[in-house]
C-alpha cells in the first residue's frame, strides 16, 4: 500500500492535531477540576479527561485521512496491551500519544504536546509533535527530511526545515554536551557532560534536539507512543539514534531497551564506548 501525497496527509494530520487540541486540551490547561485526574497503573502515572477526550477524538479522525489505517492509542494500549499486535501486521497504524508530558499539564507547565507516528510494519513513515500552546508542529517523513510548521494568527501556517544541532569537537570530550538521560545505566556519564536537563516530555526533550537545547538523551523505557514519532524526527534532522545493542528501532518490537539519541555517529559511539567503560554493556 503506498501513501497518498504526503504534505497533503502531513497538513491533514497537523489540522487534525490542533482542532483537538484546541477543542479538548486547551480549554483544560490550567483550569482542570478535581476529578478530571486519575491515576492508572501507580501514583505519578496520571491520566487526565482531556487525555481520553484528545485520543478518542484523534482515533475517530485519523483513519478518515488515510484508508485502511487503524489507530493505536496510549490509553487506550493501557486497557488492552494486545492492541500492539496490530503493529506487527502490514497494514498502516497510527500511535497517538494524547498528551505526552501529562504530570506537567496536570501542574500547569506548558511542556506538553500531542506525538502521532505512522509506522508499517514497525517502521516510522511519518511523525508530528505538536505543542499546543506554541501552537506549532514538529514533522518529518521518512527519507523527505524534518520540518517546523508554526501558525502565526496574522500571516497564517509557515514551514521550514530543521537540523540537529552539530556539536563541535571538545578536548574535553562530552564537556560542552547537553544531555537528558533517562536511563539509570546512564548515571555514571552523568558528571561527564556540562549539563543533565530532565523536561518530563519526550515530546519536548526530541523537540529540544532539533534546536540545540539537548544534544543527547537516552531513555530505557520504549513505549511506541512515546518514541516512535521523536526518533523519525531526530534521524530526517540529521541526527543518528540506535539502540544500546546498536539495532535501529522498531515499534513493533515489545521488549526493547535503551535508546541513545546523538549529533552524529561518531559522539554517539563515543558515548557509547565510554558508557561500555564504566562497566555497562
Amino acid at each position: 500500500m503506498s501513501l497518498p501525497d504526503t504534505r497533503e496527509l502531513s497538513t491533514a494530520t497537523i489540522a487534525a492535531m490542533r482542532d483537538v487540541a484546541e477543542t479538548h486540551i486547551l480549554p483544560r490547561y490550567q483550569k482542570l477540576a478535581e476529578g478530571d485526574v486519575r491515576s492508572k497503573t501507580r501514583p505519578g502515572d496520571l491520566v487526565t479527561i482531556a487525555d481520553i477526550e484528545s485520543e478518542q477524538a484523534l482515533t475517530r479522525i485519523l483513519p478518515g485521512l488515510l484508508p485502511g489505517s487503524t489507530v493505536i492509542g496510549e490509553e487506550a494500549a493501557s486497557a488492552d496491551d494486545s492492541v500492539l499486535d496490530r503493529l506487527q501486521g502490514d497494514g498502516p497504524v497510527w500511535i497517538v500519544d494524547p498528551i505526552d508530558g501529562t504530570a506537567n499539564f496536570v501542574e500547569g507547565n506548558a511542556r506538553f504536546a500531542v506525538m502521532i507516528a505512522l509506522v508499517r510494519r514497525g517502521e516510522t513513515l511519518m511523525g508530528w509533535i505538536h505543542d499546543p500552546v506554541a501552537n506549532r508542529t514538529l514533522w518529518a517523513e521518512k527519507g523527505g527530511g524534518a520540518w517546523i510548521e508554526e501558525r502565526e494568527p496574522s500571516s497564517g501556517a509557515a514551514s521550514r526545515p530543521v537540523r540537529v544541532h552539530v556539536a563541535l569537537p571538545s578536548s574535553d570530550g562530552f564537556a560542552a554536551l547537553t544531555a537528558g538521560l533517562y536511563n539509570r545505566e546512564m548515571a555514571g556519564l552523568e558528571g561527564k557532560f556540562a549539563r543533565v536537563v530532565r523536561l518530563g516530555s519526550a515530546a519536548h526533550d526530541y523537540w529540544s534536539l532539533t534546536d540545540g537545547r539537548v544534544d543527547v538523551l537516552c531513555f530505557r523505557r520504549l513505549k511506541p507512543w512515546d518514541h516512535a514519532a521523536g526518533l523519525l524526527i531526530h534521524e530526517e534532522a540529521g541526527g543518528y539514534n540506535r539502540l544500546l545493542s546498536g539495532e535501529a528501532y522498531s515499534s513493533a518490537a515489545r521488549h526493547q531497551a535503551g535508546i541513545l539519541c546523538a549529533p552524529n555517529q561518531k559522539i554517539w559511539q563515543a558515548i557509547l564506548a565510554a558508557h561500555t567503560l564504566h562497566g555497562n554493556s
